[in-house]
């Protein structure tokens, strides 16, 4: 496992989402990987499905004239039998058309990582977000993994 990959992997995957380009961000997961997130009733499955969430979001954002940034941090990685368990904290900064940035949402991203002819593609992902109470303690910050 090489943390240089895996940050460039991370820096690379969401410019492509900050850019709007869904579908060459899609192509980062596996055919059949899987997304969870709090603002989502059921988990997400399949590169099609991530797609259209991104495609929508994007929409989203350019009709609220705002640009969106995900800044991810503090990644720790290890090795495991299927893959690399990856865990980052990300803030996502909002910034309107002619005004002042802010912090959108502070969440946790655990991930779990695959190589595929060479490449890291995201498997499996699942968020937590720190204005959550009823998500309970992180177990990023607490050491429990």
């Amino acid at each position: 496992m090489d943390s240089t990959d895996i940050q460039q992997f991370y820096a690379r995957h969401m410019q492509l989402l900050d850019g709007g380009e869904a579908g060459a961000w899609a192509a980062t997961f596996t055919p059949d990987a899987t997304f969870a997130s709090p603002s989502m009733t059921e988990p997400v499955r399949g590169r099609e499905g991530i797609a259209a969430g991104a495609r929508a979001a994007a929409e989203g954002r350019a009709a609220a004239g705002e640009v969106h940034r995900h800044w991810v941090t503090m990644t720790t990685a290890r090795s495991t039998a299927d893959g690399i368990e990856a865990v980052s904290c990300v803030q996502i900064l909002a910034t309107p058309r002619g005004g002042a940035p802010r912090v959108h949402l502070s969440c946790v991203m655990r991930d779990r990582l695959v190589r595929r002819d060479g490449e890291l593609l995201v498997a499996e992902r699942h968020i937590t977000r720190d204005d959550r109470p009823d998500e309970g303690v992180d177990r990023a910050s607490s050491g429990r993994q």
